[in-house]
């Protein structure tokens, strides 16, 4: 399952309910994280087009300089894109095959606010969009990140806006009430998606049975 949304839309609330419920929750920036890490071929792919400029003295990537120049040009984020995007899904993958092979298998949700324009969707069963509007985005990515009103538009409008997500959406769970009505949502979603899954494990049983998710 692709649990995907804009930035500062609360992706990580829903992440943490699931996981707190058994799923096995794969978060695409930690993955991301971790792929640049100095002396990692993705590493070494970063600082040779962007220069040792954006290195902290420790040499890891200064994420906070990199985001600044990446959000502001659509030819750097999509440079950073292709060369993050493949290893990220490479490892998702490998992830996925393992969990198939456990004797008790558990829900997969990638956590991930580029699922669909990467093109992503047809390696998931099901897509869970979380969206509120944008105005509450730029709200919370302020706050989140003590970024001016300005800094946070501009990275917010880098990314496909919510509205248009929707419809891909075989789940939505809108964040623009409070908290409470959050977690709620993503508890309802929880128990949506142990049933899909169980159809799907008793569909692996009696291919006739099940329905096809």
């Amino acid at each position: 399952m692709a649990l995907t949304g804009g930035i500062a839309t609360g992706k990580s609330v829903v992440a943490r309910i699931l996981a707190e419920r058994g799923c096995f929750v794969q978060s695409a920036d930690h993955i991301a994280h971790d792929l640049i890490r100095p002396g990692r071929p993705a590493w070494k792919r970063i600082v040779s087009h962007f220069g040792t400029q954006i290195l902290n003295p420790d040499q890891t990537i200064n994420r906070s300089l990199l985001g600044k120049i990446i959000f502001s040009s659509d030819a750097e984020r999509l440079f950073l894109n292709q060369v993050l995007h493949p290893l990220v899904q490479r490892q998702r993958s490998r992830v996925v095959r393992r969990l198939e092979r456990e004797k008790t298998p558990r829900i997969f949700v990638s956590e991930a606010a580029l699922t669909i324009e990467s093109g992503f969707t047809r390696f998931f069963d099901r897509i869970v969009v979380v969206y509120c509007p944008q105005k509450i985005q730029v709200e919370r990515l302020m706050k989140r990140d003590a970024m001016p009103a300005r800094e946070a538009r501009e990275r917010i409008r880098s990314q496909m806006p919510g509205e248009k997500k929707i419809p891909f959406a075989d789940y939505l769970i809108d964040t623009s009430g409070s908290l409470a009505d959050t977690l709620d949502q993503a508890r309802r979603l929880y128990r949506s998606l142990a049933a899909d899954f169980r159809k799907k494990q008793l569909r692996k049983k009696s291919p006739r049975a099940g329905i096809k998710l």
